[in-house]
């Protein structure tokens, strides 16, 4: 089969011909449609999960996908051959950007109806993360306020548009040039970070989604209420996380000596600070998909490449400058950039 993989890490990546996959008992073979590229994915092509992620080389890379399942192993009853489906991939057997993969069935759920494979791709792992941030690990409530860093990105565009179902009040960070925008995805309040400062604005919040890096995670205490919660998904990472992945116990200590010094100025501040690494689970993503159905959250798909530009594709990721997704298309084979399908309409801002 045709896939995108490094043969080490830091490698570019290349695209040529793996064996198929074999099909577990609890597994279904999809034949993928399309995948998304996350800034996870380069992540991992650089070596930087491989202590807590020890891959097999070489690597297909790709953490979710969108397709349609072919075959199902002897003990799968949730899905049947010709089920469209989507899902993020368990972390320790990724490999998304391939004609086919075979997926524990308990990763996976029915495609939303109203989405294509493309906007669908985008959806599992930045909604996931989302969910876990929000709903599993903050306890949301109607009411509460919540603080979303990177707006416009993947993990932002959905974060606005959970919190908002959720009935919370959501402000977000974001550049001068998408401020209106990420207002149209449902953000209350929007701080333009190149002409403001979030934590002289913001004050009293219940809860802060940080996707960025140090500096913004430490003002972010700031602007919480005592109890708060302060949930980082780029670190640094927890002692209780090593654990809960049967880490060593070096590693163990060295992540509660990386996560000390936040750890110490939020308690110092009466508020918790938490490390969530999203993890694939269907049922949840189930969830999601009555949310998508039901018209509250909407996939934000900015470009869609071709399998052949995998590697454009993560460079565009890493740039920065990606507005929501970034989508693979599998089984089309264009040589050249696909245009983007429109993305549907966002709701009006309250």
């Amino acid at each position: 089969m045709k896939a995108f993989f490094i043969k080490r890490y830091k490698d570019v990546g290349r695209l040529g011909q793996l064996p198929e996959p074999t099909v577990g008992e609890n597994d279904v073979l999809v034949e993928v449609h399309a995948a998304s590229v996350n800034v996870l994915d380069s992540k991992i092509r650089k070596g930087e999960f491989k202590l807590i992620l020890p891959y097999r080389l070489p690597l297909i890379l790709g953490n979710d996908i969108a397709g349609v399942v072919t075959a199902v192993g002897r003990k799968v009853r949730q899905f049947k051959i010709g089920d469209e489906v989507y899902g993020r991939l368990p972390d320790d057997r990724i490999g998304g950007f391939a004609e086919l993969i075979a997926v524990d069935e308990n990763a996976l759920a029915p495609k939303p109806r109203n989405l294509d494979m493309e906007q669908a791709a985008c959806v599992p792992l930045v909604a996931l993360t989302a969910w876990q941030v929000l709903v599993e690990t903050a306890r949301l409530k109607a009411g509460q306020k919540v603080l979303i860093h990177a707006g416009s990105g993947g993990v932002g565009t959905i974060a606005i548009q959970l919190a908002k179902a959720l009935g919370a009040h959501v402000s977000a960070t974001t550049g001068s040039g998408n401020v209106e925008w990420v207002k149209a995805l449902g953000a209350d309040i929007v701080i333009d970070y190149r002409t403001q400062e979030f934590q002289a604005e913001l004050h009293d919040l219940d809860v802060v989604l940080n996707s960025l890096g140090p500096d913004v995670l430490k003002k972010s205490i700031a602007v919480l209420k005592p109890g708060g919660k302060l949930i980082s998904i780029s670190g640094p990472p927890t002692p209780s996380f090593a654990k809960q992945r049967g880490l060593s116990w070096g590693l163990v200590q060295a992540m509660r000596f990386l996560s000390l010094g936040i750890r110490r100025k939020a308690a110092n501040a009466g508020v918790s600070y938490d490390f969530v690494f999203m993890r694939a689970h269907g049922r949840q993503l189930r969830q999601i998909t009555a949310l998508i159905e039901a018209g509250s959250i909407t996939p934000v798909v900015d470009r869609v490449f071709p399998l052949e530009a995998t590697q454009e594709a993560l460079t565009y990721v890493e740039s920065g400058r990606a507005k929501g997704k970034v989508a693979i298309r599998v089984q089309a084979s264009p040589s050249s950039l696909i245009p983007t399908p429109p993305t549907p309409a966002l709701r009006p801002a309250p």
